[in-house]
């Protein structure tokens, strides 16, 4: 197996949430085993019984509080090494505010916004959103795109060109159509593959099961390698999207998929994914 020691892995792509909290309004109890708490403490326990050593905290709901939690549990847990919180990017005067609010917090490494749950079909390119892009960007934090397919990822080619000094994460590839049409899972590749020909974009390996297909190394192999192809190993890191991976297997499965895809590369390659891709991009 072609991978480093685990002590030193790092999970790009970590949630933290508690349902009685008043937030995660996406939340419901059609959502299943989601819905429930599930805490640092949580987190911590497994991903060490699964190998990995190291995480980064990755927003789940777009209010300043939600990152305040995450930043809060950064500063009392060693094994979160960063947090991708939240900014509201159509008011650049508001996302000033928390820049400088939050300034202090060396955890925090990167900003999102669930972009793809807002009506309006070209968000990443208006003006107000550039600008907040563009105070991000001074402050050196990375930009991280969810879900980005069909909507959004060929929209992540011009953000990219348009602001070189903005370092743009595609979580979970995109979010490649498996369980579509090959027409859908063509189209996903041709705008993957423009995006990384910007090279200020890089792509988690993560958020990959899906209700409409089977969640196996076999089954992603695929979207793997045209993944691996497009990016290569020093531009891809490793992300559990735990709990949201419970719904295609436990985490150790997750990791454990991962590994199997991995396999092929060297030590080097496979370090890239596991650690210096997210060290790089997040400044760790």
């Amino acid at each position: 197996m072609s991978t480093p020691d685990t002590e030193v892995r790092i999970d790009a792509h970590v949630h933290l949430w508690e349902v009685g909290s008043g937030q995660y309004s996406w939340l419901t109890p059609e959502h299943g085993i989601l819905y429930d708490d599930f805490t640092a403490e949580q987190a911590g326990e497994t991903l060490a019984d699964a190998g990995v050593g190291q995480a980064i905290l990755v927003q789940a709901d777009d209010t300043a509080a939600d990152t305040e939690m995450m930043l809060s549990a950064a500063a009392t847990h060693d094994w979160i090494v960063g947090v991708v919180g939240w900014l509201p990017l159509e008011d650049p005067a508001a996302t000033a505010r928390l820049l400088e609010k939050w300034g202090h917090h060396a955890a925090l490494c990167g900003v999102r916004a669930l972009i793809h749950n807002d009506p309006r079909p070209h968000f990443l390119a208006l003006d107000s959103v550039r600008e907040s892009l563009g105070l991000v960007a001074q402050a050196g934090l990375a930009f991280d795109v969810p879900d980005a397919f069909p909507r959004y990822l060929d929209q992540v080619v011009d953000l990219a060109q348009a602001m070189p000094g903005l370092r743009v994460v595609v979580d979970h590839l995109g979010k490649p159509p498996r369980g579509g049409n090959a027409e859908e899972l063509e189209r996903w590749q041709r705008q993957l593959a423009a995006v990384a020909a910007m090279p200020n974009t890089t792509a988690k390996l993560s958020g990959l099961h899906s209700d409409r297909s089977d969640y196996s190394a076999q089954a992603l192999e695929r979207v793997w390698d045209i993944a691996l192809s497009a990016f290569g190993p020093a531009r891809l890191m490793f992300g559990g999207d735990w709990p949201v991976s419970l719904l295609g297997g436990s985490y150790r499965e997750t990791v454990e998929i991962a590994e199997s895809l991995l396999s092929s590369l060297s030590p080097e390659e496979a370090r890239s994914l596991w650690v210096g891709t997210a060290q790089r991009v997040y400044d760790r």
